[in-house]
């Protein structure tokens, strides 16, 4: 997912791309997990240290007004006590439309496909990657308005996603993800984020991301953190991410 908030609106998945406008991030995130919950969501150690790396590649481009065409790709590097994986992640390509938008309040909906990646080990896709998927999402946000002033937050906004994911070869999945934002002076932008999901009959996660961006122009820097709090067959990874956004 991907939030911002330029000039007093809110660019994010809800909000589409102005015509002509181009959106892209460049993100990378170290994650590691000693730990993780078994499938009573109880917390056990792991057999080994679980490392993975991602450099990701997110851009979105306004076709018209209410039509935002997205790519999304990655490379992939990690390892655990029973695989040793590097190569490119999936490759995503949709479109997000624009059904709804007044002042505040935006909703829309996304459609796309995505071809898995090829892991070095084998020729497989990394952990959890199938090799042809395809997903639906409705996206629902609202601007707060003046509503984060007593807090001292310019711009506040609130956003919640809801996606099914169809998998080649691998469990189905549900998504729900939200992200509060807002101001804090011109060129700071702070984000709280969370990410949930469930496969069917497995893995369930919930992991909670903080972090701040800073405006130079074009270019936005951001900085965060995250970790998992909860879930079933998944491991507590926790780790830095970091961002390089760029506006044309």
């Amino acid at each position: 997912m991907a939030a911002a908030v330029q000039g007093g609106d809110a660019a994010a998945g809800a909000w589409t791309q102005p015509k002509g406008r181009t959106q892209a991030i460049l993100k990378y995130e170290h994650m590691v997990a000693e730990e993780g919950f078994d499938p009573q969501g109880d917390t056990q150690p792991l057999p080994a240290e679980r490392r993975d790396s991602a450099l990701g590649l997110f851009a979105e481009y306004g076709v018209t007004d209410r039509l935002t065409l997205q790519l999304k790709a990655d490379w992939q590097d990690g390892e655990d006590a029973f695989v040793d994986y590097e190569g490119r992640g999936p490759i995503e390509i949709g479109a997000t439309w624009q059904v709804w938008r007044d002042d505040r309040n935006a909703v829309s909906l996304y459609g796309g496909y995505a071809n898995g990646g090829e892991g070095r080990n084998a020729g497989y896709a990394p952990p959890g990657v199938g090799k042809h998927d395809w997903e639906a999402r409705l996206s629902a946000g609202r601007s707060l308005g003046g509503a984060g002033s007593r807090l001292g937050v310019d711009q506040p906004f609130v956003e919640i996603q809801a996606a099914r994911r169809f998998r080649d070869g691998l469990p189905d999945e549900t998504r729900l993800d939200a992200t509060v934002g807002g101001r804090l002076g011109r060129d700071w932008l702070v984000l709280g984020q969370a990410f949930g999901g469930a496969a069917d009959g497995g893995a369930r996660w919930l992991s909670l991301e903080g972090s701040v961006v800073r405006d130079l122009d074009r270019w936005s820097l951001q900085v965060g953190w995250r970790h998992t709090v909860a879930g079933r067959e998944t491991p507590i990874a926790r780790g830095p991410v970091f961002a390089l956004w760029r506006r044309f």
